[in-house]
Order: C-alpha cells, then sequence, then structure tokens
C-alpha cells in the first residue's frame, strides 16, 4: 500500500471510531468510494461499509446516544489506549506525556480537552508518517487492537470491522480464536450494577504535575524514535488533531 492509501485509511478509521458527527453524512458517498478502492480483504471492506451505513441511519441523536452507550459506558472497550494498559495507575501520566511528544514532534497540536491516547487521535498521527512508520505505530498496539475487536464481536457490534481492518493493517496475526474464548468468560461492565460499584470505588486522579499532560511539551526526537511506553495495563475525551505549522 503506498503512502497516500494508507494515509486515507487510516483517517477514515479515525473519522469511523470517533464521535458521530454531521460530516460523515455529508460524505457519505466519498466514504463508501473509499472503502471500495481500499486494500484490505472484501470482508473487512464490506464490514466497514456496514459500519458507515449504520452512522448514517435513523436519527443523528440516536446514532450518539448508541456510540456513548457502546464506548463510555464501563472500561472494557475504552477507545483510550492507555486505559487497557496502565488503568489507574499513576505510570499512565508519564506515558501520556512521552505520546505527546511524539505528536509534537511530528506538528501535531492538540486542543487541552483531549487526551493524547485517544484512538482516533493517534490513529491521525500515525496517518502523518510513511507506510512502514504507521504499520510499526499500529503494530505496538495490536494487542489492544486484538482485544478490542474480540469484544465488540462478542457484543455483535459493527464497530468490531475498523479493529479487523487495523489489526490487518498492522501485519500482526494475534489468536483472536483464544481472546474469544476469554471474552466470552468475561463478565460485562457496562451494566448498571457494574456501573455502580465502578462509582464506588476511589478513583486515582491524573492532575498531579508529574501524571498530568502538558499542552505543546517539545522534544526534538523524529516522532517514531522512541516505542510507546505500552507497559504494565480515564476521562474520555473529544479531538480535533490539527498538524502545525
Amino acid at each position: 500500500m503506498n503512502s497516500h492509501s494508507h494515509s486515507q485509511l487510516l483517517k477514515l478509521c479515525a473519522l469511523l471510531l470517533d464521535y458521530p458527527r454531521p460530516e460523515v453524512r455529508e460524505e457519505n458517498l466519498a466514504l463508501h468510494a473509499l472503502i471500495r478502492t481500499c486494500d484490505l480483504p472484501e470482508a473487512q471492506r464490506d464490514g466497514l461499509a456496514a459500519l458507515l451505513n449504520e452512522l448514517c441511519q435513523g436519527d443523528l441523536l440516536d446514532v450518539q446516544a448508541r456510540y456513548d452507550g457502546l464506548f463510555e459506558r464501563g472500561r472494557s472497550v475504552s477507545l483510550l489506549l492507555f486505559e487497557h494498559v496502565h488503568g489507574e495507575s499513576r505510570d499512565r501520566g508519564q506515558a501520556m506525556v512521552d505520546l505527546l511528544h511524539r505528536y509534537n514532534a511530528a506538528g501535531l497540536a492538540i486542543h487541552v480537552n483531549e487526551l493524547p491516547d485517544y484512538l482516533p487521535l493517534y490513529l491521525e498521527f500515525l496517518a502523518l508518517q510513511d507506510a512502514e512508520g504507521a504499520r510499526v505505530g499500529l503494530a505496538e498496539v495490536a494487542h489492544i487492537l486484538a482485544l478490542l475487536a474480540a469484544r465488540l464481536d462478542e457484543r455483535g457490534s459493527a464497530y468490531a470491522a475498523v479493529f479487523h481492518g487495523l489489526l490487518e493493517l498492522s501485519g500482526e496475526r494475534p489468536d483472536l480464536a483464544a481472546l474469544h474464548r476469554d471474552c466470552e468468560q468475561e463478565a460485562r461492565d457496562d451494566s448498571l450494577e457494574a456501573l455502580d460499584k465502578a462509582w464506588e470505588e476511589t478513583q486515582v486522579s491524573f492532575s498531579e504535575p508529574a501524571a498530568g499532560c502538558p499542552s505543546n511539551p517539545r522534544q526534538p526526537s523524529s516522532a517514531l524514535e522512541q516505542p510507546l511506553q505500552w507497559v504494565a495495563q480515564p476521562v474520555p475525551p473529544r479531538r480535533v488533531a490539527s498538524q502545525g505549522a
């Protein structure tokens, strides 16, 4: 896949995973045309097209409510990458600072109300890399993508198609069958009972300087020079990333 094709596909995936907006409906035909020509197996192209159709049908408020119910209730399918790596650990703060350094080195400016580990934002960052750099960036988080793919498959969600497509681009081949078996045994964390229990637990604050996310850090290193800290194991953001001058 050439650099332009991979960039367009990553931007498409970021758009599909982001909070549903009217622009998706306005660009429906162009997005379907992109899906038909993207370098993915036919079944995965069909899955992306089915998701796009789902996002463009019915009242937009209903589509947005379903999105909130899926991604913002519980943590098991959170779009915050470090949620699945660090959880409530304070290590998450430093990992986000390191990720912000990489974004800035690539010329990205992030709005202050966004968390850098928000997956659509990360995909926009990878869209700025060459094809191999993007593949490496996806491979770094392939274990998270595979887990989310399996969990969304278990829920019968059309969003699973995006994660299967990203895994295809990563070149990684995780054991999805094993993950599906594990997911079948997991207790859902988006039930009212599970949400009530989560509210009762003590929450860790990431507001201290050591764990904060500076809005404009600078580090004179190349965007993919250092690996991300996907090491040990949240507050959902909204994002708009723009390439700096």
